[in-house]
């Protein structure tokens, strides 16, 4: 068995499959126009989980260069995302006292999206961000940014700069990172004594129960229980101390760590209720994990009579969005535009491009308006209300919102 069979936490040889999801493009992999004619890499997107240490995981089948370096993703054109950020910023500086003498540090910090809260409030910020296409924007809006991928090398050039975190956060960037160890060191290393980590993540519980086959890409390393992301922070002398349940991604966790000798926070009650939460689900038996499979199939099979269905009556179907989850999922399902004859995005990077594999085109929301269809199925399923209110306009003429996750559902 090569690395790749290896658990990238533990080391340990990975036997048992999670989920198979077949063979998807990279999900943020768009494609002009004139790469329509050409042929597209596919990659197995077959996720499994570790029976020493429960960490769901997809081998590293890509480089994060290859994924990373031009990124479509902006952080900015969510509205719901910004004000998530503004409340993360405004809490951050309230409950640790941070002020013109703190350091906030993020990685993967995209356009700038969160910095611009703590910099409005004259504290210094810093932007670690891999993409230089993202990083380039942040720049632009006077948000410092350094172009790099995170890890102890980096961490010790910034330390050797004299520049150390008071909070170091990031959101949505451990499941990206695929040398998980490394990455973590790094926090470490990059902390001050008396410094915070805040990390979110989509919650694999959720992933579990609620269907959400769709939060796994290949862009997505890895997939994190409570239980699970104790372990490695531990092992890296950092010590979680408070845990906040969200409801963004789906449901995700906000976890805070500190230096293991850091006695000044105390570790809270939220802690063992949600580690023994887990436990009872089942998060430390491997065979909890192995029933996620005929979910996902199941799912499938609904979401395609659905399509089946409605387009046996002579129904429209478009999109909106195009999230990296509704790649993987309409790869997955084979819905192509068959299905869906076209989908939007509120992005200018992604107008006028094609979603990878399935090849459906990408324009301006004003195409729905232009065509009227009878359904609009909302791929970033976890901001529908926001897309709720934005396109609730198609309901003048009888037109009717879809999502597939968790389940087919009409809205």
């Amino acid at each position: 068995m090569n690395s790749k069979n290896k658990c990238r936490f533990c080391g340990n040889l990975l036997k048992y499959t999670f989920v198979d999801l077949g063979v998807s493009p990279l999900s943020n992999s768009y494609l002009k126009a004139e790469q329509l004619h050409s042929m597209e890499p596919f990659y197995p997107l077959h996720v499994y989980v570790c029976e020493m240490c429960y960490l769901v995981q997809l081998p590293e089948l890509q480089s994060p260069e290859n994924i990373f370096e031009e990124y479509a993703y902006f952080s900015s054109y969510s509205e719901s995302w910004l004000n998530h950020a503004k409340v993360y910023s405004e809490l951050m500086i309230e409950r640790f006292v941070l002020d013109s003498k703190s350091q906030v540090i993020e990685i993967a910090s995209n356009d700038g999206y969160l910095l611009q809260y703590f910099k409005q409030k004259g504290i210094p910020v810093l932007g670690i961000e891999p993409a230089k296409n993202v990083a380039k924007a942040a720049q632009k809006a006077e948000i410092p940014t350094i172009v790099k991928f995170f890890g102890v090398q980096t961490a010790k050039e910034l330390v050797n700069d004299g520049i150390h975190a008071d909070l170091l956060l990031g959101n949505n960037v451990l499941a990206h990172v695929p040398d998980l160890n490394d990455f973590v060191a790094g926090l470490k290393y990059l902390l001050k004594p008396q410094g915070i980590i805040t990390m979110e993540f989509p919650h694999l519980p959720h992933i579990i129960d609620e269907n959400q086959f769709d939060t796994i890409y290949h862009e997505h390393f890895s997939y994190f229980s409570f239980i699970t992301v104790g372990k490695v922070f531990s092992k890296h002398g950092l010590t979680i101390f408070d845990v906040d349940e969200l409801s963004t991604h789906g449901g995700s966790l906000r976890i805070y760590a500190k230096h293991n000798d850091d006695t000044s926070k105390p570790v809270q009650k939220k802690v063992s209720e949600l580690i023994n939460r887990e436990n009872t689900a089942g998060f430390a038996n491997i065979e909890h994990y192995l029933t996620f499979t005929e979910k996902v199939k199941e799912t499938k099979r609904n979401i395609l009579t659905f399509l089946v269905r409605t387009k046996g009556i002579g129904k429209t179907i478009v999109g909106y969005g195009a999230p990296a989850k509704g790649n993987t999922l309409l790869n997955f399902c084979g819905i192509r535009t068959d299905f869906i004859d076209y989908t939007v995005d509120r992005s200018p990077h992604k107008q006028g491009l094609f979603l990878p594999g399935t090849r459906i085109p990408i324009y301006n929301p004003d195409k729905i308006k232009e065509t009227k269809p009878d359904y609009l199925l909302i791929l970033p399923w976890n901001i529908k209300d926001e897309i709720l209110k934005q396109m609730a306009h198609i309901r003048e003429w009888g037109g009717k919102f879809v999502v597939l996750i968790p389940e087919v559902k009409v809205l």
